[in-house]
């Protein structure tokens, strides 16, 4: 298998830990990675959740950056409604101007939060209806071909940070295929419409500066362990983990409280959302990811490994690896 492998790190804050735990394990993660071949790591915004870390995606970018040398770093992503596009061009160029070459800026059109939380952010309930055409003003203020008379991104301007249409649904699809940008499928929480929506962005596709030929990234999750038993035991934790912040109020649920939301039909939910899930030892892992490329018609995948510990997401990270550079290799 020679597909690229990256990564999708949403700085989980675990139970008994906090956003300082949270970010020391995102540092390891991303040298572990870049030790290990990966090609980018990606962080993605959300707000008012409690086990998540990156709701700051440029802060979060920065500070891996200055803890790896070489791999890409990029938001996966920047929910552009929340702000304007000349400030994500300011915080973007400013990451490439300190590191160049590494930084990639995907970008999306949902809220990454709750209605009180997007009352909170002072984001108007139209915003995501001018999603296009703030891609195109943020790409020009990146390009140095600035849509806004008068008003160019210092730093930013001539950057020419890569741009990625985020994406699980047919919008994005076509957005991506007009404008000539790669796009990335949510397919590791959100698989529905994986076929229809990649279909449609290859046939659609017309080449611009930044790409000539369509370019597509899908999200699958991975749990590789030492054991097939050892990994399915991980993935249950996590998908318990799943049902508690998605359902559980707040509340410190115990592992039976979790299973009776996961057996309810609420719960079956997140079975649904983890539908692209590779779960077991090496050999199995590889098998599946090397199947689900080609069911996804993926030019690379971006791995969300949601093991319930650092350590488990750390070895998780590294076996996959072992095991495609064996495939490779053989």
């Amino acid at each position: 298998m020679t597909i690229p492998l990256s990564i999708l790190d949403l700085a989980p804050i675990r139970r008994g830990e906090t956003a300082g735990d949270s970010f020391a394990a995102s540092v390891a993660l991303a040298r572990c990675a870049e030790q290990w071949g990966y090609r980018r790591i990606w962080y993605t915004e959300h707000h008012n959740m409690a086990t998540i870390g990156s709701s700051a995606p440029s802060v979060l970018i920065a500070h891996i950056a200055a803890h790896t040398r070489h791999i890409r770093l990029g938001a996966g992503g920047i929910m552009l409604p929340n702000h304007a596009p000349l400030i994500i061009a300011e915080q973007f160029g400013t990451l490439e101007a300190l590191n160049p070459g590494r930084i990639d800026l995907g970008l999306g059109r949902a809220p990454g939060s709750d209605q009180n939380t997007t009352r909170a952010l002072r984001r108007s309930p139209a915003a995501a209806d001018h999603f296009a055409d703030d891609v195109v003003e943020l790409w020009g203020y990146l390009s140095g071909n600035t849509q806004v008379s008068g008003v160019e991104a210092t730093p930013g301007k001539g950057s020419n940070v890569p741009l990625y249409i985020l994406g699980s649904s047919m919008f994005g699809a076509r957005l991506a295929a007009s404008l000539g940008l790669p796009y990335a499928f949510a397919s590791h929480f959100a698989p529905e419409a994986l076929h229809h929506a990649v279909a449609a962005y290859r046939s659609e596709f017309r080449p611009s500066v930044q790409l000539d030929h369509p370019y597509v990234i899908a999200g699958v999750n991975v749990i590789a362990a030492g054991t097939s038993s050892g990994a399915q035991e991980q993935f249950l934790a996590a998908k318990r983990n799943r049902a508690r912040a998605m359902f559980g109020h707040g509340q410190a649920l115990t592992d039976e409280e979790a299973d009776a939301l996961l057996a309810s039909p609420a719960g079956r939910h997140v079975d649904q959302m983890v539908t692209y899930s590779a779960v077991g030892a090496p050999g199995e892992v590889s098998e599946y990811i090397e199947a689900f490329a080609k069911h996804a018609d993926a030019d690379e995948l971006i791995v969300a490994h949601p093991s319930p510990t650092t350590e488990g997401r750390l070895r998780s990270v590294e076996l996959l690896a072992e095991c495609v550079e064996q495939a490779r290799a053989g």
